[in-house]
């Protein structure tokens, strides 16, 4: 775990564009995230902050500028796979889970990734199921789940593996209101108790607003709230 303030994420410059160059998402991104603090990256849909989360979580790269993601580079391979694996975990709008697989088999899904054994996760897994209220589901299938539920599984997911930083995008977009406060209070709550970053993706002024800070997305820029 890093010491509370200590940067765990960082960008410096960053411009991302598609078709080409023919259309700029990001221009000259530049984003501290530190240990502890949970920020919102507020904006409309298309503004670009799902860009910049995927970008920080190595699932895209820039075409400039430089990214550091505890210690390391997401825009290398090896790095990559090493932040996936150990230090990043991901909440999406749509859970991504395996609708076939339990709730404890879709939870495990990154600690097999990391070779982690089977006896070394079940503490683990039934800790994060109850901090929740998933353990009388534990067993269930995801296809069984409500949208809650399932959402409640991918947070269990992302945290399987005690990441340094936790990114969110969009993670109640597909809740109705109070299922979607449920899991925004359980977001932080976790990220708390685990002593995770985490950056949130969202539209929602109410829930930037509960976050400890607010950086504005808007034509591609960033600015603090």
């Amino acid at each position: 775990m890093k010491a509370r303030g200590e940067i765990v994420a960082s960008a410096r410059d960053v411009t991302k564009t598609y078709d080409r160059g023919r259309i700029t998402v990001l221009q000259g991104v530049s984003l501290d995230v530190r240990a502890g603090e949970v920020v919102a990256l507020w904006g409309a849909s298309g503004s670009g902050k799902s860009t910049l989360l995927h970008l920080l979580g190595g699932l895209d790269a820039p075409d400039s500028g430089t990214l550091a993601v505890c210690g390391l580079d997401p825009c290398h391979e090896a790095s990559r796979n090493r932040l996936r694996r150990e230090a990043v975990g991901f909440v999406f709008q749509l859970h991504n889970l395996i609708p076939d697989l339990t709730v404890e088999e879709n939870i495990r899904v990154p600690a097999l990734a990391a070779g982690k054994g089977k006896m070394d996760t079940a503490a683990r897994v039934r800790v994060l199921v109850e901090q929740v209220g998933l353990g009388h589901r534990i067993g269930h299938r995801v296809q069984d789940l409500s949208g809650g539920e399932r959402q409640r599984t991918a947070i269990c997911r992302a945290l399987m593996n005690a990441p340094r930083l936790l990114l969110a995008d969009e993670p109640t977009g597909a809740l109705d209101e109070q299922t979607g406060d449920a899991i925004f209070a359980l977001l932080k709550e976790l990220a708390a108790r685990e002593g995770v970053a985490v950056v949130l993706a969202t539209h929602e002024r109410r829930f930037a607003e509960a976050c400890d800070r607010i950086v504005r997305v808007r034509n591609g820029k960033v600015s603090e709230v």
